[in-house]
């Protein structure tokens, strides 16, 4: 009898420390003061506007990012990703010197991509501050959006850069537009090998189904029977609407960066002028732009309901609604925008008490719009749901800015060279599925975070983003964005800013156009050229802009005068 109450107590205390560490794993006990994540928020201070001197630097720092932006632009005649036909510049005696100089142009891009980053870093000074202190005067909204629309416009009207896939959007657009489903065939079974469209496809994804949603398709086909062949029309209606998404980020961002107490501009900063958006949402022509700006609208309305309106009445369940099919139809562009709501499904939990059934009864309310939104747009689109078994098609790519894959890389050459022979691709069906089991583990925490109350919703959803873009089997640069962007609205710690202007310096200045087959000599010129004309124009403008911290520029500590309620 004894060992049988020995055993009971045992196991009891068994299922006590079980449960102890579960729940700390999950972040249900950990005191605040002890929660790691909550450490790169901190509340911003309001301060007054530039001075005279700061107004003249701020001039010179849009002229040098304007420069920059024209000089790019102009170098995509020559090394941006010009059409293999239909290429208006071709054959121009002006206009088409560009694409027989590619060292030059390269050169000039190159000088041109420093240029504008250099110019987001200066005027860094005047939104963030130095890495160990807030600015003393920030400038005003109205000059951040005078400053980010200047840099814009070059970008918007040249051909595409760093990436292809605007062509990829085209031939699937025409897929559907002939009515033939985009999620069984791919370019050349869909059009022809011949085709003037498939030509200018990726030859990596000629063969490839679409895996974008089907919202995205569905507009797709609408441009193609607009433009049909013709390519120019094409990539620019499919640029209006990355530029409607990168409005739709500037629009979110300031006001969810309020809500958690951070400064617009500090965020607009770093989560749209960001290089990586200049450079691919809008030089390259990616529908993340239209992704990214759809779920944080849908985030901002959905927080309006939740935490703005006193009574949860008609006119809030109303405006959850929009939000929740807002973040929906994100999801019909790319599908990892689902995420966010979740997030805004625990913070609507908290705002009913944070019991279980809270939980219960908001993911069954926003599961039932998400549901039905995905239903609606997939039928009447008449796309289907093939899209739900083509998510994975990117995976082909084998990605250096993967985590897991680059451990499958790096272990499979091991082996390889230990004699063991090449085993990457069974690591890499180790790695991957442990990498996401873990992001997802991740995933969770930030959810239980958020359902307590520990995070803000639009943080935790932001480092979820992050832990997912980290252990993703792709990873492109412009994924970097999924956390950044939301996270510059609540991240303000230099813990969290310091890399993400790091990797986004480094991201924006590495990358090479995708417009020509360059060689390395030709590389290596272009760099040394770069390199030379980026010092020289430090040395000579090292009085005249910002380059050091000065007196008016940035001060270590303020007052803390909020911008909004942090949580």
């Amino acid at each position: 009898m004894a060992v049988l109450d020995d055993a009971r107590r045992g196991a009891a205390a068994l299922r006590r420390r079980t449960s102890a560490v579960g729940r700390r794993a999950l972040g249900l006990d950990v005191p605040a003061a002890d929660h790691t994540i909550a450490v790169l928020h901190v509340r911003e201070s309001e301060v007054p506007g530039l001075d005279r001197r700061e107004l003249v630097q701020l001039d010179r720092i849009r002229l040098l990012g304007a420069t920059g932006a024209v000089l790019m632009a102009i170098s995509a005649l020559g090394i941006g990703a010009q059409p293999v036909h239909q290429n208006p510049t071709s054959g121009m005696r002006v206009l088409g010197i560009f694409a027989r100089a590619h060292t030059g142009s390269l050169a000039m891009c190159m000088v041109g991509t420093v240029a504008v980053v250099l110019a987001w870093l200066l005027l860094g000074r005047f939104t963030v501050g130095a890495f160990s202190g807030a600015p003393l005067h920030r400038l005003t909204r109205s000059q951040l959006d005078r400053t980010l629309l200047l840099w814009i416009i070059p970008l918007s009207v040249a051909p595409p850069l760093f990436s292809n896939d605007v062509y990829s959007y085209l031939a699937q657009s025409e897929i559907a537009a002939r009515g033939i489903d985009p999620y069984q065939e791919g370019p050349v079974a869909g059009l022809g090998i011949d085709n003037v469209l498939t030509n200018n496809v990726p030859n990596i994804w000629r063969n490839t189904p679409a895996p974008y949603g089907p919202l995205f398709l569905w507009i797709g086909r609408g441009i193609a029977e607009i433009t049909g062949d013709n390519i120019i029309l094409g990539v620019m209606a499919h640029r209006l609407l990355a530029l409607a998404g990168v409005a739709l980020i500037v629009w979110a961002l300031p006001r969810l960066s309020v809500r958690c107490g951070v400064a617009p501009v500090s965020a607009l900063w770093l989560g749209a002028a960001n290089p990586l958006v200049l450079f691919h949402l809008v030089g390259g022509v990616h529908n993340e732009a239209l992704m990214l700006g759809l779920m944080l609208a849908g985030v901002e309305f959905c927080l309006r309901a939740i935490e703005d309106m006193p009574r949860f009445d008609g006119r809030a369940y109303a405006v959850l609604i929009g939000g929740a099919i807002t973040i929906t139809l994100s999801s019909t562009i790319k599908f990892t925008s689902i995420i966010a709501l979740g997030f805004v499904g625990m913070a609507l939990a908290k705002r009913w008490g944070g019991s279980l059934r809270a939980v219960l009864r908001s993911a069954a309310m926003l599961g039932a719009i998400a549901l039905g939104t995905t239903l609606f747009i997939s039928a009447v689109s008449g796309l289907g749901f093939g899209w739900l078994f083509t998510l994975g098609t990117a995976n082909a790519v084998r990605s250096w800015m993967s985590l897991p894959t680059a451990i499958g890389i790096v272990t499979g050459f091991g082996g390889v060279l230990l004699g063991l022979g090449d085993h990457t691709t069974a690591l890499l069906s180790i790695t991957r599925p442990i990498a996401m089991a873990v992001a997802a583990f991740f995933t969770l925490r930030m959810l239980v975070a958020t359902g307590t109350g520990r995070l803000h919703a639009v943080g935790a959803l932001g480092v979820a983003l992050g832990a997912f873009v980290l252990l993703a089997p792709v990873v492109q640069p412009w994924y970097l964005l999924w956390a950044i962007v939301p996270l510059a609205a609540w991240a303000t710690r230099p813990a969290f800013r310091v890399p993400a202007i790091v990797f986004s310096t480094i991201v924006s200045v590495i990358l090479m156009p995708r417009g020509a087959d360059l060689a390395v000599f030709q590389i290596i010129g272009a760099a040394v050229a770069t390199v030379i004309v980026g010092v020289l124009f430090i040395v000579v403008t090292r009085n005249i802009l910002p380059w050091r911290r000065e007196r008016g520029v940035s001060a270590p500590s303020h007052e803390p005068t909020s911008y909004g309620v942090s949580s």
